[in-house]
């Protein structure tokens, strides 16, 4: 207790620069650290640090590897997988860790009458449901079992051949079970925070300033680089490198494009390749109005010169997206082309559909920037000002952070942008994830060929007959339209030259931050 004191009357004095602290800015502070409430990688990222999956990945990849659990095996059609853990590891506050512990999280997750299931009454986590399918008798995961002190059994409502994979993304981070239980619905909360195992224990979190963390000198793997680990929230990516600039921040990430040759040119500063594996796109929900009309749809597609959308705002680091799911995955890829931007298409569309005159909606954009869109209230105006070419006139309109990633769920948004930093390194993560079950809520749309496509390509595992389903649903998605992909974007991170050896997640949230060291 003393430490957390001297270190909080050191942060408010001297602004948390020390020799020791690592100081990290991203685009926002979490909205939760309570990471299966989570659904934006500003809250992932600082909760990966404390809490641990049962599988990690390797440095700088998405190949699996032991975290939690050391090894993992599946019976012959894979509906039965069992978990061998770690022994000898304990929580924060000094709960073992073991299958009691383990069981305690995946029930709290995945059933909405369990009394420490914090999601909104009778729904599901919106992660869990994202990856797992829902809650029991709705999702995948059917229960769970201890076999004894360091083996739990995950049984499956049927074959799910990538539930190593499923169980490493970020949202399934393992919390105390004692800590939950005192805190209640308050855990992850500004007041509480969260209990992990990890490599950073939860100081404090200074809503509007900044999350602390610090070093857990008892971590099994190994104790971290830096004795601190501070999060700062700066929404505008020019004053982000302002920052880094001045010392303020050792580590500034989601940089604007146009910032490349100001990092490259100080000697200062480093260049850090960022993860590319995101996407962003435009969705549309079809509960309003005229956009439950593929026609409508059809014409805002073409109505948009979306090439050029990327060349003017991602810098040279982005590339034009066709599909939900990047190159690095093109054995799933259906090949479609890219929606031509043809104008007088779209208005033929619109006079099909019966509004040869247009019609009056709103464009809703993020209020931080993000990987897949770095600047997005200026791509925004720039759709805004093709649809208005074509009769559409678009209000835009954006709220705060956390009632924006709750309200695009409620259909309140006949137009959003979003988009995706993978949790785990297969096409799963974003057709599942898009166009899913979730679908119904956040598009309007509910295509049951669609699912049963997504749901066969969990049971099989050869990557032919899972590539063949999942060039089915591309090629649906790109017909229908429910929502158009826009861009992948490869960030553009920087770091100070004291920074060493950081080695940036492909995934965006996954961080092994405690590997860092700084130079004196």
């Amino acid at each position: 207790m003393r430490k957390t004191v001297l270190l909080l009357v050191a942060l408010l004095l001297f602004g948390a620069v020390s020799a020791q602290t690592l100081t990290y800015a991203r685009s926002g502070l979490p909205v939760t650290l309570d990471s299966a409430d989570s659904t934006d990688g500003n809250s992932l990222t600082v909760s990966y640090q404390i809490v641990e999956n049962l599988v990690f990945y390797e440095l700088g990849s998405t190949e699996l590897a032991p975290g939690l659990a050391t090894e993992w095996s599946a019976n012959e059609d894979s509906s039965v997988w069992t978990f061998k853990l770690r022994e000898g590891v304990t929580f924060h506050d000094g709960t073992p860790f073991n299958a009691e512990a383990v069981k305690f999280n995946l029930d709290r997750w995945n059933d909405p009458s369990n009394p420490y299931h914090f999601a909104d009454e009778g729904k599901t986590y919106t992660a869990w449901g994202w990856v797992f399918g829902g809650p029991v008798g709705e999702g995948v995961l059917a229960s769970v079992e201890v076999v004894d002190e360091y083996t739990v059994q995950l049984n499956m409502t049927g074959p799910v051949g990538l539930v190593p994979s499923m169980l490493a993304a970020s949202y399934f981070g393992l919390d105390s079970p004692t800590a939950i239980m005192e805190a209640g619905a308050d855990y992850g909360t500004p007041g509480v925070g969260i209990v992990g195992t990890g490599p950073f224990k939860f100081v404090e979190w200074l809503e509007g300033e900044r999350v602390v963390l610090e070093r857990n000198d008892n971590y099994w793997n190994g104790t971290a680089g830096v004795e601190q680990l501070v999060f700062r929230g700066i929404s505008d990516p020019t004053a982000r490198l302002a920052e880094l600039q001045s010392g303020g921040v050792d580590i500034a990430v989601d940089l604007g494009p146009d910032d490349v040759s100001v990092v490259e040119s100080d000697p200062n500063l480093v260049r850090v390749p960022g993860p590319s594996l995101n996407v962003g796109y435009l969705a549309m929900h079809q509960g309003n109005g005229p956009l439950g009309d593929l026609r409508v749809r059809q014409a805002i597609a073409h109505a948009v010169d979306w090439q050029a959308i990327v060349d003017a705002f991602y810098g040279g680091l982005g590339i034009r997206a066709t599909e939900f799911i990047p190159d690095a995955f093109g054995w799933a890829r259906a090949g479609v082309p890219a929606y031509e931007y043809d104008p007088e298409m779209a208005k033929t569309l619109l006079a099909e559909a019966g509004y040869a005159d247009g019609f009056d909606t709103e464009i809703w954009f993020m209020p931080v920037s993000r990987p897949y869109f770095p600047t997005p209230e200026p791509i925004a105006a720039a759709i805004a000002t093709y649809l208005a070419d074509v009769g559409i006139n678009a209000e835009l309109l954006t709220e705060d952070w956390g009632i924006y990633l709750d309200d695009y769920q409620t259909g309140k948004f006949p137009m959003y942008m979003l988009g995706w930093s993978p949790d785990y390194g297969d096409p799963d993560n974003y057709l599942y994830t898009f166009f899913g079950p979730s679908a119904v809520n956040d598009l309007g749309w509910d295509d049951p060929e669609v699912l049963g496509w997504l749901d066969d390509a969990r049971k099989v595992t050869g990557l032919d007959e899972r590539g063949a389903l999942y060039k089915q649903v591309n090629t649906a998605v790109h017909e229908q339209v429910p929502s158009i992909p826009v861009a992948h974007n490869s960030v553009l991170y920087a770091a100070t030259t004291k920074v060493q050896d950081w080695t940036p997640s492909p995934l965006g949230s996954t961080e092994q931050l405690y590997l860092i060291h700084l130079a004196e």
